[in-house]
């Protein structure tokens, strides 16, 4: 295992250590093993979330990271049996941004999958941009679609398609 007494991640510097980070011995920076099968062997059961405005982490390396851990698995049909990734239109970094979606509740969400085997195919979502908006949001690869009718500002008058 790579050891450095004089390197600290929380100073990591792009200009002098970026091909440290992305070692996969790093495992304090890297997490990016798809391989998933022990952890969901003993009944886990994974939620991933992403703003598509993340300035820090890039949308698209979750959605890599989350087809990756589908292929390990034999694919998306047996994936969504343990993971399932919800992207958030406009939210930056964990949070926040000029967001529809940035307050959800994916910890009840996922308790409801492991104690009730209900798994998410949607979660209400709203956001502090656009106060009394809510919308679903989608497991990936689906996204909210307006069902032609109805108040555009509720989440029950949307689904979730391809």
């Amino acid at each position: 295992m790579f050891k450095d007494a004089n390197w600290n991640w929380k100073t990591f510097d792009f200009d002098k250590d970026a091909a440290r980070g992305d070692r996969p011995e790093n495992v304090i920076m890297n997490a990016t093993n798809p391989d998933m099968k022990a952890f969901f062997s003993h009944g886990g059961k994974l939620l991933l979330y992403h703003g598509w405005s993340d300035p820090q982490v890039p949308t698209l390396n979750t959605i890599k990271y989350y087809n990756g851990v589908a292929k390990t698995l034999g694919g998306t049909s047996k994936a969504v049996e343990n993971v399932r990734l919800f992207l958030a239109p406009g939210m930056g970094h964990c949070q926040g941004g000029a967001a529809t979606l940035d307050s959800f509740d994916l910890l009840g969400a996922v308790v409801d999958w492991v104690e009730k085997g209900t798994a998410p195919d949607a979660v209400t979502a709203t956001g502090r941009a656009f106060t009394g908006r809510s919308r679903p949001m989608c497991a990936y690869p689906k996204h909210a679609h307006y069902k032609g009718s109805g108040d555009l500002e509720d989440a029950k008058n949307f689904e979730c398609r391809e």
